[in-house]
Order: C-alpha cells, then sequence, then structure tokens
C-alpha cells in the first residue's frame, strides 16, 4: 500500500489538483470551470488514457476464449458422432463451447461489484496496478491448459472462468474515472473509457487469430494467452507510473452500498443488460454463431471481430449525443433499433442467408454501442437530480451523491454483465430443444421492445420525475 498524506489544511484555489505522496490528489474539483482549464483537464485526461490502456486489455483477456473455443470445437454428426475433431486434440460440442464462453463472462460480471468497491478502499491508480498484474492468472492459465486435451472439461471451465478477472476491470476503471470529470464532460469521458475497453474485444479476435498461427497445434493455441502476459505487465507498469488516486474518490465504501437502495440503480440495470449485456454476450457468441448455424469458422476467425468493433467505436457516439440530446431518448432509439436488428437476423437465419444475417447484427452491434454510451451518461445524471431533491446543496452533499453515482455505475454495469452470462446459455437452451438460434433471437427482440417501453416510460414521459435525464 502507497503511503498517503492527510487531507490538506487550505481551501484556496492553489491546493486544488496537488499531487501528494502516493500520488494522492487531496482536492479535486473539475465543476470549478477556472482549476478544470489551468489544471484539471490535463491530469484527467492522463489518467483516462492509461485508464483505457488497462482497461483495454482486460477486456481482451475476458474475451481471449470467444475465438480459442472456434478452434476448439470439433464438427458432429446429426447422431452425435464426431465428424472433424478440433485444434490439438479437442472436441468441444457447440454446447460447451458456449458453456466456456457464458461462464468466463458471468464470473467477469460478479467480479465487477467487488472491483467496484476497490476502489474507494484502495485508490483508483492502486488498483488498476493491481488488477492488471490479476490479469497473469487467465493468460497463463489459458496457455497451459489447451496444451491438455486429456484433462476433464471441467478443469478446462476452471481455467477459462479466471478470465473473468478481465471483466471486473470495467466498473473499476469506469468509478474511477467519473470522479475525474465534471457533469458536462461525463458522457463524453465515460464513453471514450468504455470503448477504449470495449474494442479489446475486437483487438483480440483479430490478433488471437493471428497469434495462434504462429505456431503448431497446442503451441499455437498457447500464444493466445502468451500474447497477452507483457501486455498486462505493461498496463501495470503505466498505470504505476502515469495515475493518480483521488481522496474524493478514497472513502468508506458506504456511498456504494447506498446506492443499492435507490430504484433508479435497479431499473438502469435492467435497461443495462440489454446494452452493455448484449453487447458482451453477443461478442462473445458471435464467431461461435457464425461457425455453427452457418458452418464457417473462416468467416468466424477472419471477421468476426467487426461486431465488436463497430460496437465499440460507437460508444463514445452514444455518450455524445446523450450529452446533447438527453440518455433517455438515446436509449429508447437504441432498444427500437435493436428490436428491428434481431427481426431482421431471425429472417437471416430463417432463409440462411449469412450476409443478411451478418449485416443485422452489425447494426445490432452499432446499435448496443450507441446504446451503452447513453445509459452510461443517464446515471450520474439521475443521481445528480436526486442530490438537488435530496441533498441540502452542501459541498459535503454534493460529494456524498457523486460517490453514490460512482457506486452505481460498478453495480449497473455488474448487472448489465450478467447478459453476457444468460445470452450464450439462451443460444445453447434453443439450440438443443429447438435445433435452432431463431428461438432466442425472437426473445431478445421481444426484450429489447420491453426495455424501451419501461425507458420511454420512467425517464422521457411527460411528469415522469426523472424526465430529460
Amino acid at each position: 500500500m502507497t503511503t498517503t498524506t492527510t487531507p490538506s489544511a487550505g481551501t484556496g484555489a492553489d491546493d486544488l489538483g496537488v499531487v501528494g505522496p502516493g500520488r494522492w490528489i487531496e482536492r479535486w474539483d473539475p465543476d470549478d470551470e477556472t482549476f478544470w482549464e489551468q489544471r484539471g483537464r490535463g491530469v484527467a485526461r492522463r489518467n483516462l488514457v492509461w485508464s483505457i490502456v488497462a482497461e483495454h486489455i482486460g477486456f481482451s483477456v475476458w474475451l481471449l476464449w470467444s475465438i480459442v473455443v472456434v478452434k476448439m470445437t470439433g464438427t458432429f454428426a446429426a447422431d452425435g458422432t464426431l465428424v472433424t475433431a478440433g485444434t490439438a486434440g479437442w472436441a468441444l460440442t457447440a454446447g460447451q463451447a458456449l458453456t466456456v464462453l457464458a461462464v468466463a463472462s458471468g464470473v467477469g460480471a460478479f467480479l465487477r461489484i467487488p472491483y467496484t468497491f476497490a476502489v474507494p478502499l484502495f485508490g483508483g491508480r492502486n488498483w488498476t496496478v493491481v488488477s492488471a498484474l490479476l490479469l497473469l492468472v487467465p493468460t497463463l492459465g489459458l496457455a497451459w491448459v489447451v496444451q491438455h486435451p486429456e484433462l476433464p472439461f471441467g478443469v478446462l471451465l476452471l481455467v477459462a472462468a479466471t478470465a473473468g478477472l478481465g471483466g471486473g476491470n470495467f466498473a473499476s476503471s469506469m468509478a474511477n474515472i467519473s470522479f475525474f470529470y465534471p457533469e458536462r464532460e461525463k458522457g463524453w469521458a465515460l464513453g471514450l473509457n468504455a470503448a477504449g475497453g470495449n474494442i479489446g474485444v475486437a483487438v483480440a479476435q483479430k490478433v488471437v487469430p493471428l497469434a495462434i498461427g504462429l505456431g503448431g497445434l497446442a503451441a499455437g493455441l498457447s500464444n493466445a494467452g502468451l500474447v497477452y502476459v507483457p501486455l498486462a505487465l505493461a498496463a501495470a507498469v503505466t498505470a504505476w507510473l502515469f495515475m493518480d488516486n483521488l481522496r474524493e474518490a478514497k472513502a468508506d465504501p458506504r456511498p456504494t452500498a447506498t446506492a443499492t437502495k435507490h430504484l433508479h440503480t435497479w431499473v438502469m440495470a435492467f435497461l443495462y443488460i440489454g446494452t452493455f449485456g448484449s453487447f458482451i454476450g453477443y461478442s462473445a457468441a458471435f464467431p461461435t454463431l457464425l461457425k455453427v448455424v452457418f458452418e464457417r469458422p473462416d468467416i468466424a476467425l477472419g471477421w468476426g471481430f467487426l461486431g465488436a468493433l463497430v460496437g465499440s467505436v460507437s460508444r463514445p457516439l452514444g455518450g455524445r449525443l446523450a450529452d446533447r440530446l438527453g440518455g433517455a431518448r438515446v436509449t429508447v432509439v437504441t432498444f427500437v433499433l435493436m428490436a428491428a436488428a434481431g427481426w431482421s437476423a431471425v429472417i437471416g437465419v430463417q432463409q440462411k442467408s449469412l450476409p443478411l444475417f451478418f449485416v443485422s447484427f452489425m447494426v445490432l452491434f452499432v446499435a448496443t454501442g450507441v446504446g451503452n454510451g447513453s445509459t452510461y451518461r443517464m446515471i450520474p445524471a439521475i443521481f445528480t437530480r436526486i442530490g438537488a431533491r435530496d441533498g441540502d446543496g452542501s459541498e459535503r452533499s454534493r460529494t456524498e451523491f457523486k460517490r453514490r453515482a460512482a457506486g452505481a455505475v460498478g453495480i449497473i454495469s455488474a448487472v448489465g454483465a450478467f447478459g453476457g452470462f444468460v445470452i450464450p446459455f439462451v443460444y445453447k437452451f434453443s439450440t438443443e430443444h429447438y435445433g435452432s438460434i431463431v428461438p432466442a433471437l425472437q426473445v431478445y427482440v421481444a426484450l429489447f421492445l420491453v426495455m424501451a417501453v419501461v425507458t420511454a416510460a420512467v425517464y422521457v414521459r411527460k411528469g415522469a420525475t426523472m424526465g430529460a435525464v
């Protein structure tokens, strides 16, 4: 643990943004426009950049298995007879492959809860270092387990579960960065931070097949994990050298716990299942679906990354649109668009049209990205309004509700990420019981429409207490 200093006794502007021992900043007020322009923006931008780097590596590690299982999945006849084995002696069924993806996603979702509490307990910079070093566990574990096809499936599943360590990084990163930026710029900043992390999925899905191609059989699969070992170490070192801890963010975890008592925390968590849960679930499953549904492993490995890519780069757009138009309005439109794209994908499967299915999913991914940005912009706006209604107007009260908003960010991101756990299992159930993913897609379409109605009723409807957030 780094050495900390006692809070500064001064109250003047000269105390703002001063970095003390252990890279702790004792006083931070980004809503002070003079401070923000003279000193705050540069410090916030530096922390944002290196936060993105660490989160990017974390997301990449979290979704490593989305490509690895494509190589490990066998081809089976209708009676279950193995036709063609996967790489290095592995022959996972489609159900086993989707289970691996679901478990990795589910563990990542669960870990977002303690990772959210880690920022107030240890400091944003300190926890970024620790969380980056923890990525060595899933990367080295993957490199080892893929070389042993004789191992029980349960062992493979256990190693894949550790990839969830990368998924937890998002919650702590977003909670930390939310403190650095003023209210008027949170949508753009959080959108960039999230997009930089999300795009790690696309990078991993593009880089990992290339890394696997550098070796033969099991050795090539091992490269999928080994290539991220030095990158995880680099993320830890750069966070240690260039990031800061904010005293404002280092408080007892009670504000985060208090955020669970707000109804809007859970409403937003439900909506985030539809945006981010869809993004991470579809990103994980998309390459496998291309192989299983259309029997095109070449497309899965060569072009499957595009979904995660377009979903990632569209996220800052969602934040920017939400800053200008209101997050709730943008979110309603994205849910309607997601429902339309989902129905188009159903038609693509029914007509066995790979181009229609692929394009439909690209539109779906773009919509999830925009929705991710807009829903995240809604969270601080909601808690600012709650603070104005329930607080006493003091600086202490405003800080309290900022901390609740940061805690809500982590909780909502955790619940939303469970969509990545559920989606592969729904595909698995649909495939095993109906012989098609069409029923699963139809369920998603209906759910998106329900979420659009909820968003409109709670946050857009005239007279709603949280309207126009």
